[in-house]
């Protein structure tokens, strides 16, 4: 049993099928094979038997009295004047003894008794005297076909004759089937394996289409589908596959088709939305401010409403803008492609983050040389600012951030790293999509962000043909982004 489990097994269906093919043929020839064996070696045995039993027990009885044997042969190919057949043994039996055994040879007949060994007697002291063939193996002689009968004198009288015809009529068989049943079991293999491979090639087909399919980004933008699978007969397993298969590549470039579109007009809507939101907003920011440096007297309550007006609107005047960059990064607007210096950029993000976050640890680990990038220096700024950010308004006063930049042959790999609480576990799948928070309670409070700070770090590094992940637990947070410096 372990050794079927260790033997290779077939993985494809084209192959379980030729195997299949083959070892049900195989059994079929075995049956087959040994059946025909089996009766011939019946069929034979019982025709030795006939002539052992026409030949009677006449060569016995010449021994019967013992004593040595005539020697009155012939010399012609009978062997012996008896006319005996070439091989005929006889034997004689008395008180449990066997007395006298000979065998008939070209020569003449030959006295075995001598060479019997105890074995070969208790063989022949075992024949029953029923008058049927039973088959013993005699070392002196080999194989024979003996028959006993009650003698005259109440004694045994064995005769027998040689099974080697017998076994070399079922041995020649034997060879001749194992070799026409090995080339047949050859050429259905390859016959089959032929077979199998062009019944199925309408399945392989549909698995290649499936195969392209698969390697499609179909995660978002306009998809192409390739063609369809060809349909075979539809009333055919391989072709009801095919069918189906086409049928659901179909709805799937519909709902495709309808979710590109619907993209398309939402991210037109956000584009539209947030430019026609510009000039009101600064306008509502600009009188808010005019009105704050009116000269007379103004009541307390509404120095405070104008102050929160100036806020919110200078809030929703960043969140229109941070949506106009999705909207065109969405759209994929070339951005600048210039040598950018990333130690520099790192240099001076770090120091606006200690400016604006004097309650937090600020590190910096730089290589010695500068890390030069090609990108757009705003954008990248950006990235760093909001990374930056994000660590301040989500750490509590105290936490250390450490920023590093390093190259891997040519990778610059940014890491922001910080000792806060972390991100919730059912926060950190969805960190990188908009409008995500950590606490969606406080999504109003004063202050709060908008939830495109990271979504908008993702977008510019993926512009830059980079990536960026988020590793996080309890006391350690990083965020790293790889950035190709060729």
């Amino acid at each position: 049993m372990s050794l079927l489990r260790r033997l290779p097994r077939p993985r494809t269906l084209r192959a379980r099928l030729t195997v299949g093919l083959v070892v049900l043929l195989a059994i079929s020839c075995a049956a087959v094979g040994l059946a025909a064996v089996f009766e011939l070696n019946g069929f034979l045995t019982s025709r030795l038997d006939q002539q052992v039993a026409q030949t009677g027990p006449r060569f016995a009885a010449s021994l019967e009295h013992g004593g040595p044997l005539p020697d009155d042969h012939d010399g012609d190919e009978r062997g012996d004047d008896r006319r005996q057949a070439l091989g005929t043994l006889g034997a004689r039996v008395a008180d449990g003894t066997v007395t006298n055994a000979a065998v008939v040879r070209r020569a003449g007949v030959v006295n075995i008794l001598g060479s019997l060994t105890d074995r070969d007697k208790e063989q022949l002291l075992a024949v029953p005297a029923d008058g049927r063939g039973h088959s013993v193996e005699l070392s002196a002689v080999d194989g024979y076909r003996v028959l006993a009968r009650q003698g005259l004198d109440g004694d045994i009288l064995l005769t027998g004759l040689p099974l080697e015809p017998v076994q070399a009529a079922v041995h020649r068989l034997e060879l001749v089937a194992g070799i026409v049943f090995g080339a047949a079991l050859t050429l259905t293999g390859v016959a089959g394996a032929l077979w199998v491979r062009l019944s199925l090639r309408p399945l392989s087909r549909v698995a290649a289409t499936a195969t392209r399919v698969s390697e499609l980004p179909l995660a978002s933008g306009e998809v192409a589908l390739p063609p369809r699978a060809p349909e075979s007969d539809p009333r055919s397993e391989v072709g009801r596959v095919a069918g189906a298969f086409n049928r659901m590549l179909g709805h799937v470039e519909d709902a495709l088709t309808k979710r590109h579109a619907s993209e398309e007009r939402l991210r037109s809507f956000a584009a539209d939305a947030s430019h026609e939101l510009r000039t009101p907003v600064a306008t509502v920011r600009g009188h808010a401010e005019l009105a704050l440096l009116h000269p007379g007297p103004v009541p307390p309550q509404i120095t405070h409403a104008l102050e929160r007006i100036a806020a919110e609107s200078g809030r929703m005047g960043a969140m229109v803008d941070d949506l106009l960059l999705l909207a065109r990064l969405d759209a994929g607007r070339p951005l600048e492609r210039l040598a950018v210096d990333l130690t520099r950029l790192v240099l001076d993000a770090v120091s606006d983050a200690r400016a604006t976050g004097p309650d937090h640890r600020w590190a910096l680990e730089l290589p010695e040389e500068p890390v030069t990038v090609t990108g757009d220096e705003h954008r990248l700024h950006q990235v760093l600012a909001n990374l930056l950010a994000n660590a301040r308004a989500h750490t509590p006063a105290g936490t250390k951030v450490t920023v590093s930049l390093e190259t891997e042959g040519t990778t610059a790999v940014l890491t922001v790293h910080d000792d806060g609480p972390g991100v919730p576990e059912d926060i950190r799948p969805g960190v990188f999509e908009r409008f995500t928070r950590v606490d969606r309670r406080r999504s109003d409070a004063p202050g709060a962000g908008a939830g495109l700070g990271l979504s908008i770090v993702a977008a510019v590094v993926e512009a830059h043909a980079g990536s960026v992940a988020l590793e996080s637990r309890p006391g350690s947070t990083t965020f790293t982004v790889r950035l190709s410096t060729a």
